[in-house]
């Protein structure tokens, strides 16, 4: 919808989203910016033809403004610091620096926004352009310009920029809606976590993370402390499983000079260094039983002392333990003492792992795609379907942590603008063999049924490599079905209604 320019007073909607188009009473166009002021498009021109720019700035009239930038780096700078809005690349006819030429521009291409360049290339060239745009530029043009056509273009390439920068506020916006300080995923197990995270950030009680590696422990640990009243002192983080045994004590309650062999000053604690931050003992199962005994008498008393020392410190920190084993089990066997852990375990929340909230896995993945696309600087848009399709159904032992992984290479390794099936790694691709005749049945009968179906599903989306329309079409069940079957969003799986139930001979 275009809004209409006031001949008299010329004001503008000041509650404008995007920039618009706007016909002047001159019968020139212009764009409104999103507080309602007119603005022009600027352009810059990568190209060796100093005469090309003032051609350009003069056909192209008023509503743009445009730069003659010859160099590679002063064209990604122009448009990395946000002083251009678009860049045409320009491929002239010299043979002997052509290949020259069509590499600059795919280098440029490839480290910003692609869809901010287009491409002007004589008839010759076509097939150069052409590559061009399917590494991701906007369009091509022909050289020398229809004018008329190249405006037309410019337009089209401007209001498909700010779609694309409105529509990546807007998901932000539901990101952070659907999220917790910094965790993602709007699943129902997800929202479980956040609202225990909020019951807890406040209370000063000791809390028990549970879950798989990588499933985020230290992220909810993390929540914990940014949102509470602690938020502005220390969160430190403790691997204690990474830290040696002879060494732990020390680390956390510190020492005094002399305390043992090799120590040449006093030295302070983790805990003491928090002050009224948040110390959080990950893998609080790898401690030893002596340190066990040490740890909970400063759960108990709230107080400790440097080795070496009998002055007792306060302890003004809050204690988060986090472990991927089954503490219980330690217990029974006598490797973690009871007390500590009626302790610790004051209230405990699992971090699920990835397989049990499926559904939050594109959110998670788009997160990463951005993330790490703007680290390593390649403008990656998204995930073809056929690669998101395999994601959803991989199984995920690694849980966020692997998931991360796989982005993180995807990205270094794809040379265009989408993630496809053959950037994901090896162990993605070797699942697929994997036969439902190989299937073990286990655990109740609804539990056999419900994991045998989501086996089936997955099986037939692999063979059809990823193509869900496909895989459901071979099952004889609808794709909407097959999507509940993949995500398995509850403890059951309904049967479809209106088709034939999955008998098991």
């Amino acid at each position: 919808m275009y809004l209409l320019v006031n001949k008299q007073c010329r004001t503008f909607s000041p509650t404008l989203r995007l920039d618009r188009q706007v016909q002047q009473p001159n019968g020139q166009y212009s764009y409104l910016n999103k507080i309602g002021e007119l603005r022009m498009i600027k352009v810059v021109i990568h190209s060796q033809d100093r005469t090309l720019r003032l051609l350009l700035s003069s056909a192209l009239g008023k509503e743009f403004q445009v730069v003659w930038e010859p160099s590679e780096e002063g064209t990604k700078r122009s448009l990395s610091t946000g002083s251009c809005d678009l860049v045409i690349l320009d491929l002239d006819a010299n043979k002997e620096t052509l290949h020259q030429q069509t590499e600059c521009a795919r280098r440029i291409i490839s480290s910003i926004d692609s869809s901010l360049t287009i491409v002007m290339a004589d008839d010759s060239l076509r097939s150069a352009a052409a590559e061009l745009v399917r590494l991701g530029a906007f369009g091509y043009c022909r050289r020398p310009p229809s004018i008329r056509d190249l405006k037309e273009m410019l337009r089209r390439a401007y209001e498909h920029s700010s779609l694309k920068r409105e529509l990546k506020t807007a998901q932000e916006r539901i990101d952070s809606a659907n999220s917790c300080d910094r965790m993602i995923g709007s699943s129902p197990r997800m929202l479980e976590v956040y609202d225990l995270v909020r019951r807890v950030t406040s209370i000063n009680a000791s809390v028990l993370i549970t879950g798989e590696s990588g499933t985020g422990k230290e992220l909810i640990a993390s929540a914990i402390h940014n949102l509470g009243d602690r938020s502005g002192h220390p969160f430190i983080a403790v691997s204690c499983g990474a830290i040696p045994e002879t060494l732990i004590e020390a680390e956390l309650f510190g020492h005094e000079k002399g305390a043992f062999t090799g120590t040449f000053g006093a030295r302070t604690g983790l805990l003491e260094q928090a002050g009224g931050g948040t110390v959080f003992l990950d893998e609080i199962g790898e401690l030893s039983l002596s340190t066990q005994v040490k740890l909970l008498r400063v759960i108990q008393e709230r107080e400790f002392s440097r080795l070496g020392s009998n002055r007792l410190i306060p302890l003004n920190a809050r204690l988060i333990f986090a472990t991927h084993q089954d503490l219980t089990e330690m217990v029974a066997q006598g490797k973690f003492r009871q007390d500590l852990y009626y302790r610790i375990n004051v209230m405990r929340i699992e971090a699920p792992a990835l397989q049990d909230h499926r559904e939050d896995l594109p959110q998670i993945a788009n997160h990463f795609l951005r993330k790490y696309s703007a680290l390593y600087r390649k403008p990656i848009e998204s995930f073809e379907p056929d690669a998101m399709a395999m994601l959803e159904c991989y199984s995920w032992p690694g849980n966020v942590r692997e998931l991360e992984n796989v982005i993180q290479r995807a990205i270094i390794l794809t040379g265009t603008p989408r993630i496809r099936v053959a950037d994901l790694p090896p162990q993605i691709h070797e699942e697929d063999a994997v036969s439902v005749y190989d299937y073990q049945p286990t655990g109740s009968f609804e539990t056999q049924l419900r994991d045998y179906k989501l086996k089936l599903a997955t099986s037939a989306v692999r063979e059809q490599a990823g193509n869900k329309t496909m895989a459901a079409r071979s099952l004889g069940i609808s794709r909407a079905y097959l999507h509940r079957l993949i995500r398995r969003t509850g403890p059951e799986l309904v049967e479809e209604p209106g088709r034939q139930k999955l008998e098991i001979a």
